[in-house]
């Protein structure tokens, strides 16, 4: 019997270590969970390159056009959304976040407040500064009416018109790539739309850490006031990390490629480098007239 209670006490002890082994190994993978989640960034300036590439048979509109008004006055059109390359330095200090786009098209410089909501754009093209500012509610507003102008002249946006919420979906895919000196890896964003259609974007991101408020730099929103980033989510949010590459198909088949060339996370960014500029009058979005960029001025978007 004796024999019997220490055979017991034996096995009793063997299953207490397994059990501190197991209960240690769950704590330790719990602690790495918690530790493998992306650290988020206050502070940062990224600089980003965007390259649109049309195919070879595509006929594009040129950027810069004039046309005539119902009074006979001069109407400039500018088209944003095409072909060439963009070159773009964002800066990220808390709340606030500037950024400056640089093309053949012209200049646009976006100042954002996230606290207020509020966006302030400058832009510099055909020899001309024009600066005005809104809130989240102008800009959609705006937009609107900009879809509803190019709607009535016939012109396919593309865009999700169902009614029904954008369907976003992220794929991981077990690959690695070194893009401006951060380890990255590879995932797809497939986006449905109401109407069906499926939208395949490839991203290459650092899981290491995302930026507060910044979901991606580049591409089509930094162009004019973040109008298109109004058309919803691109699922860039949704990501394990920060997008540091990234590329899709847009209308007419052409390529846009979106890369960050440099970033800095540890140095502080001064607060002047969000003031808005004296040598400029900027104005209340509501002023705008024809669709965007004040009197004389049409805002076309897609190329």
């Amino acid at each position: 019997m004796v024999l019997i209670l220490r055979i017991n006490s034996y096995f009793w002890s063997l299953i207490n270590i397994n059990m501190k082994r197991i209960i240690t190994l769950l704590l330790l993978s719990a602690s790495v969970s918690v530790t493998a989640q992306p650290k988020l960034i206050t502070q940062a300036s990224i600089t980003t390159k965007t390259t649109i590439v049309a195919p070879d048979d595509d006929e594009a509109a040129p950027a810069n056009t004039s046309t005539s008004g119902a009074n006979g006055e001069e109407i400039r059109i500018v088209r944003f959304g095409g072909d060439g390359e963009t070159k773009t330095t964002t800066w990220l200090k808390n709340e606030l976040v500037k950024t400056f786009s640089e093309s053949e098209m012209g200049r646009t410089t976006v100042i954002r407040d996230n606290n207020k909501k509020l966006t302030t754009t400058i832009m510099e093209m055909m020899g001309r500064k024009t600066g005005f500012y809104g809130t989240d509610e102008d800009q959609e507003l705006m937009s609107k009416r900009m879809d509803s102008m190019m709607q009535s002249r016939g012109q396919n946006l593309q865009q999700n018109n169902s009614g029904k919420a954008t369907e976003i979906n992220i794929t991981y895919v077990d690959e690695n790539k070194k893009i401006a000196g951060f380890d990255c890896k590879k995932a797809f964003i497939l986006s449905k739309r109401g109407s069906g259609k499926t939208d395949t974007t490839t991203v290459w991101y650092c899981p290491n850490f995302k930026l507060q408020g910044l979901n991606s730099t580049g591409g089509s929103a930094g162009s004019f006031g973040g109008f298109i980033a109004q058309s919803g989510s691109n699922g860039m949010e949704n990501l394990n990390g920060f997008p540091m590459q990234y590329e899709r198909t847009m209308n007419r088949g052409r390529k846009m490629t979106v890369q960050v060339t440099k970033l800095i996370i540890d140095k502080e960014i001064a607060d002047k480098e969000f003031d808005i500029p004296k040598d400029i009058e900027i104005k209340p979005m509501k002023d705008m007239q024809n669709g965007g960029g004040g009197p004389g001025m049409q805002i076309r978007i897609g190329g």
